[in-house]
């Protein structure tokens, strides 16, 4: 299986000024091409290929005056460009074709300069990694990497990340074998929620911990300062990446929170049950704010992706499943209660309830029940792993992708597992 192994970079004031500058001359490429082929179809022409397109964006471009500055950068990021197009329009037209799952995706839009993120990506054609750990790219130089973990593989490609904060990151795809964790006989149900972020079947509860409200009067500061500057002027420019460095630690706190959880959820239990919340739903409403604090997309995500990698069983009850009307000692459906209800006593048997709790219990049971009558289900679990590295970012060609499930050699001065 692909994976992704990112790690922060440290390039010099030279290596920043060639990075920006290999930022724009991919951007003006992906963008080039991208206008070739609407005119091409505004002419009612054949669809351009990229191996059409990267001879006459690319190399023909670099001989002319209006381009003649393509050739100061490596080719490599430029390549990847038009491979990014190329993503684009597949996933617009599996999107139209029904093939690909989820929210409609629109055509390719064109790049803008003034995107806060920038990303450039090399093939092994590329970048090397030196014996002293540093990180050599075409026509860039050695950068200083942050080695935080060590790399499982020699590294297929990386992409090079400025996020909005002026943070420079090095995400490296990486060939490694899934590692199936000892099996266990736990499994539990989840119920989530904002009072409390989750409530487990066992009884455990996880308190919610509120990254983006504790952080809100930091933000309301640097917001303000931001709104005060003039537009253009090099003071608003640096009022802006305050506020994305204030931004950027809600983010990685509650990222890092959240890997947390999930890693001991998956480490401690052979089955999880989630329920399917309607969370774009709820994102809507007058709870807005709260609902992507929480973050329950990248919680579910971030379990399915580890129970898959470390052969855990992740299962989905249906979010009409009326979990909190259930009692979970004799199955009576008690009826609909509103939030403010928090404990409530079964009409039926007469137990008392913690709402969560019974939820919880009642996900769990309603999960297991599903997975012993689903048809023509997986034989063993982990079976998929959800977003996975792309594959245009696995290697320039097709044969780069090794099928042979051997172990590639260290990579040069990062030690391996």
């Amino acid at each position: 299986m692909h994976l992704r192994y990112s790690y922060r970079i440290y390039p010099t004031a030279g290596q920043r000024a060639l990075l920006a500058r290999t930022f724009g001359c991919a951007r003006v490429v992906y963008n080039d091409a991208l206008a070739a082929r609407k005119e091409a179809r505004k002419g009612g022409q054949p669809y351009p290929k990229s191996a059409d397109l990267q001879k006459v964006v690319i190399t023909a471009a670099k001989k002319t005056a209006e381009r003649a500055w393509l050739a100061s950068v490596g080719v490599d990021p430029l390549i990847q460009s038009l491979r990014d197009l190329d993503t684009a329009y597949r996933n617009f037209f599996d999107s139209v074709s029904g093939k690909r799952a989820g929210r409609p995706v629109g055509l390719p839009r064109f790049k803008s300069k003034r995107d806060t993120r920038q990303s450039l990506r090399f093939t092994r054609n590329g970048f090397r990694i030196r014996s002293n750990g540093k990180l050599n790219l075409a026509r860039i130089g050695d950068v200083r990497v942050k080695w935080s973990r060590a790399l499982p593989a020699d590294p297929s490609s990386v992409t090079v990340v400025l996020d909005p904060s002026g943070r420079y990151s090095a995400s490296f795809v990486v060939d490694v074998e899934p590692g199936h964790l000892p099996e266990v006989d736990a499994e539990v149900g989840i119920d989530l929620g904002l009072t409390t972020y989750a409530v487990l079947s066992d009884g455990t509860v996880i308190d919610n911990p509120r990254f983006l409200r504790k952080a809100e009067k930091k933000l309301k500061a640097a917001q303000r300062e931001l709104s005060r500057k003039a537009k253009g002027s090099k003071n608003r420019a640096k009022a802006r990446i305050k506020v994305a460095k204030a931004h950027a630690k809600v983010a990685d706190t509650r990222m890092d929170w959240l890997h947390k959880q999930t890693t001991r959820i998956i480490r401690e239990t052979q089955a999880v049950y989630l329920e399917d919340l309607n969370v774009c739903g709820l994102a809507r409403g007058r709870l807005a704010k709260s609902v992507h604090d929480a973050g329950w997309s990248t919680f579910r995500r971030l379990l399915e992706e580890k129970a898959a990698r470390y052969g855990r069983t992740i299962g989905i009850v249906h979010r009409a499943y009326p979990s909190s009307q259930l009692c979970s000692e004799c199955g009576h459906r008690d009826g609909p209660k509103p939030l403010a209800v928090r404990e409530w006593a079964c009409g039926a048997c007469g137990v008392l309830h913690d709402r969560d709790l019974n939820a919880a219990r009642n996900i769990l049971a309603a999960g297991q029940a599903d997975r012993l009558n689903a048809p023509g289900g997986p034989a063993s679990p982990g079976v998929a792993i959800p977003r996975q590295a792309r594959p245009v970012e696995r290697g320039t060609h097709l044969g780069d992708q090794r099928t042979t499930g051997a172990r590639a050699a260290g990579a040069g001065g990062i030690p391996i597992h």
